[in-house]
């Protein structure tokens, strides 16, 4: 299985701890990793999404993705404070969606934003 930047898969986050973001699994996540790292035996970068009914204000560190856009069956909005590194054999063969272009930049920029780079 190869995992590509910008690829979305539904991922089981748990177990979690503390305001590890987990809750109802399996949750979004978009590939942010580079594909060298992500095809080698370390673990891959992620930012992880929900639902874009739970998220009723729009913040400065949030994308919010319409299913067009991304594929997804929902609107994702995509929580960019919230990057987690996971093991590869937490993703499921095949990616549910994809972001690309203008939609994949902006999440690079707020998590740069939130990172203070």
């Amino acid at each position: 299985m190869a995992i590509k930047r910008g690829e979305i898969y539904f991922v089981d986050l748990n177990p979690v701890k503390g305001r590890e973001t987990g809750g109802t699994n399996p949750r979004p996540v978009l590939v942010l990793s580079i594909d060298t790292i992500n095809n080698s035996p370390l673990v891959v970068t992620v930012v992880i999404g929900t639902k874009g009914e739970n998220i009723t204000k729009d913040y400065p560190t949030n994308v919010r993705v319409p299913p067009l856009a991304s594929g997804l069956p929902k609107e994702t909005v995509f929580l960019c404070f919230q990057i987690r590194s996971l093991d590869p054999s937490r993703f499921p063969a095949k990616a549910a969606g994809r972001l690309s272009g203008k939609l994949l930049e902006t999440v690079e920029n707020k998590v740069r934003y939130c990172l203070g780079l």
